[in-house]
């Protein structure tokens, strides 16, 4: 077993490009999930400290000559910089991630270590390729100039998850556009984030354009209502999802929201699963499951039910479980205690509804120490019972069987959320028809990797607007038209 070596301490937040003493004593302690012992603490903000760093952002947004005014083209070389400090620091960010919330290393190597610069660089290359106005013919013999211009302070809640990839994700887009961000990281995976300032410090952002405030909850709140921000990007839970989105409302504020998900694996008849089962694990189960577009509901057809469930089947029962920093592990601990209790009611749940377990169920054994959970399958699921419709976020997967295509679709959509989702095939024309009739705002063919390019986001309960691609890009803009007189 690897032990932690080392513990990180922070006594500051990062505002206005300065690290700030912090108003009060309070401290935010991160618990390694494998050992259960202190990893870190840092300060923990608040209502001042969230006021100073709203007033930060708001300046550099407001200085006539600052990061707002630039040219796209300025503004990317930036990002490209602040992308190269990140590629730099790749392998200390995902040990840091790994670290605090039990993501498998080897997971975090591939997404945590990568995905952030990609997004930087992507991004800086929309910005600078994409026209800040166009001009269209009037259909009264006028012209109408249509201008964007950045929408001002946007305020970025991440989740523990995924931290940096979910982080650059939301940051890069507002940064490239002009806008100026108030980040506040998840309690949980705070660490990281510090890493990513003394970044984009190194890359050249001026100060106040990123402002980092660990915080809870209640402070979370306060900042989604403060009056000095113009915009909100929130990934986490559908409930707190709804209480942002209520104070967005009220407040006429844009928001976009990445919420929960139950999304469903179609396995169609003619699937070769079994020579597809590294993307079928890394579309399912990576992660730990702990991933808001896991495809835990796995649709078979009845004819092949029994097959393709033992296959299945094996897979969990073959996947190494152990602590987060050893680079055989698949599956790592549960980011809290808190986590695996719920995880282990939705067992007891499913238990209870009359589904039937194949494999895992309980918490492995020779691991005493941190939070784990066995991988479980669910045979004989139906759709309509807890395990199939709420979000369990963790390791379980519901093996739910279909008669036919229909019936794998009308099962697909038979849910409150629609985040992401997969067809299998060996025909992928006609997986991709069927994903068509699928109500989601995502869907692989044959695995699930999220691409850059392409709007990533949920309908129903899995939330509102897109991040990523054009459409994420678009979203930190204002428009507006000026109709000429000619």
């Amino acid at each position: 077993m690897t032990t932690i070596d080392f513990l990180t301490e922070r006594d500051e937040f990062f505002i206005g490009g300065d690290w700030v003493t912090p108003t009060t004593n309070n401290r935010i302690q991160i618990i390694s999930p494998s050992t259960e012992e202190i990893a870190g603490t840092v300060p923990e903000a608040r209502e001042a400290d969230v006021d100073t760093a709203v007033a930060a952002a708001r300046r550099a947004f407001d200085d006539s000559t600052g990061w707002s005014s630039w040219t796209p083209a300025q503004r990317a070389a930036t990002l490209r910089r602040i992308a190269d400090c990140i590629a730099a620091d790749s392998q200390t960010i995902a040990r840091s991630v790994s670290y605090q919330n039990g993501m498998p290393i080897s997971f975090a190597l591939a997404a945590e270590a990568v995905a952030p610069a990609i997004f930087f660089r992507y991004f800086a290359d929309l910005a600078e390729n994409t026209p800040t106005e166009d001009r269209r013919a009037g259909l009264f013999g006028n012209t109408t100039v249509v201008t964007r211009r950045p929408v001002g302070v946007v305020v970025c809640i991440v989740p523990w998850n995924v931290p940096q990839a979910i982080t650059a994700r939301q940051i890069a887009p507002a940064l490239a556009a002009g806008c100026s961000v108030v980040l506040k990281p998840a309690p949980e995976t705070v660490l990281d984030a510090y890493l990513l300032a003394e970044a984009a410090t190194r890359g050249g952002l001026p100060p106040g354009v990123l402002n980092v405030v660990p915080a809870g909850r209640e402070v979370g709140v306060y900042l989604v209502s403060h009056p000095g921000i113009d915009q909100v990007s929130f990934t986490g839970s559908s409930a707190a999802g709804r209480e942002v989105g209520e104070a967005c409302g009220r407040l006429l504020r844009p928001v976009t929201l990445e919420l929960g998900g139950k999304s469903a694996a179609v396995v169609l008849e003619d699937a070769d699963l079994g020579n597809r089962m590294e993307s079928f694990f890394a579309a399912t189960l990576a992660n730990t499951g702990q991933i808001c577009h896991a495809n835990t509901r796995i649709l078979v057809s009845r004819k092949q039910y029994g097959e393709t469930l033992d296959m299945i089947t094996e897979l969990a029962r073959s996947l190494v479980v152990g602590p987060q920093l050893e680079p055989a592990t698949q599956i790592g601990p549960l980011v809290a205690a808190r986590q695996r209790e719920r995880v282990e009611h939705y067992i007891q749940k499913g238990r209870a509804d009359g589904a039937r377990i194949t494999v895992g169920g309980g918490r492995p054994r020779g691991l005493d120490k941190g939070w784990y959970i066995e991988p479980t399958i669910f045979a004989d699921v139906d759709n309509t019972s807890t395990i199939a419709q709420e979000e369990i976020f963790g390791p379980v997967l519901c093996v739910i069987p279909y008669d036919d295509e229909d019936d794998a679709v009308r099962i697909a959509n038979d849910s409150d959320f629609g985040l992401g989702g997969s067809v299998w095939s060996s025909d992928t024309e006609h997986a991709a028809s069927v994903a068509r009739r699928i109500e989601s705002g995502t869907v692989g063919i044959n695995g699930y990797a999220a691409d850059p390019v392409a709007p990533f986001g949920g309908v129903k309960f899995s939330g509102l607007g897109r991040s990523m691609g054009p459409e994420g890009y678009a979203s930190h803009h204002t428009l507006k038209s000026i109709y000429l007189d000619r």
